[in-house]
């Protein structure tokens, strides 16, 4: 799983990358790689309207409608479970059932 950085940190790297410093260099001095800084960067163009992506807003909601429907999708797969075991019981030993 990637580390997540304090957004703090995210602003402090970005902002010393906008006053000039190189990113190889940025990137050497904190220990971090010069790879997140770029995904940083480009996903700050976004956020500020000056690329076209989705912003950090709304990959938050996807990711949280995503936890969603795997929860709803978990829960009706136990739904249609019980169901079927419910039905195998009702239908008795021998196949037949009661009125």
């Amino acid at each position: 799983m990637p580390r997540r950085y304090p957004e703090e940190f995210r602003r402090k790297v970005l902002d010393l990358v906008a006053a000039g410093r190189p990113v190889a260099q940025v990137a050497a001095d904190l220990g971090i790689s010069d790879q997140t800084i770029y995904v940083w960067r480009k996903q700050e163009l976004i956020d500020t309207g000056q690329m076209p992506g989705a912003t950090s807003a709304e990959q938050s909601e996807l990711i949280a409608a995503k936890c969603r429907i795997r929860e709803l999708e978990h829960e009706v797969a136990i739904l249609r479970r019980a169901r079927e075991l419910l039905k195998e019981q009702a239908s008795g030993p021998k196949g037949v059932t009661r009125p």
